[in-house]
């Protein structure tokens, strides 16, 4: 079984035991989160229905907390002097899916 969620904007795959990384989520390490799911594999049957994912429980435990590889922004403009130099490293968390519980 597995099962298709939101997860910061993005949509990952995910199965029971699957490790990801995702924007940053409140919750110490430790804690549990829950994910939407949007599209549910199970045996084979593909279920879609919005009403039936709602009885959907995926369950992930938040490992930790840490930033992403630094990203480096520069602006230049040719003949005038103009340089601008920025960086940003995103806030991210990994998280381990523990459960995913299809409500009947």
């Amino acid at each position: 079984m597995y099962a298709i969620v939101k997860a910061g904007g993005r949509q990952e795959k995910v199965a029971v035991g699957d490790r990801i990384v995702v924007d940053r989520v409140p919750g110490a390490p430790g804690s549990t989160y829950e994910l939407r799911a949007l599209l549910l594999v199970e045996d084979g049957k593909v279920t879609s229905d919005s009403a039936a994912l709602a009885k959907v429980k995926v369950t992930a435990e938040v490992l930790d907390h840490h930033r992403g590889v630094k990203i480096d922004i520069l602006k230049y403009k040719n003949k005038i002097g103009y340089r601008r130099r920025q960086g940003h490293r995103s806030e991210l968390t990994a998280v381990k899916v523990t459960d995913i519980a299809a409500g009947k």
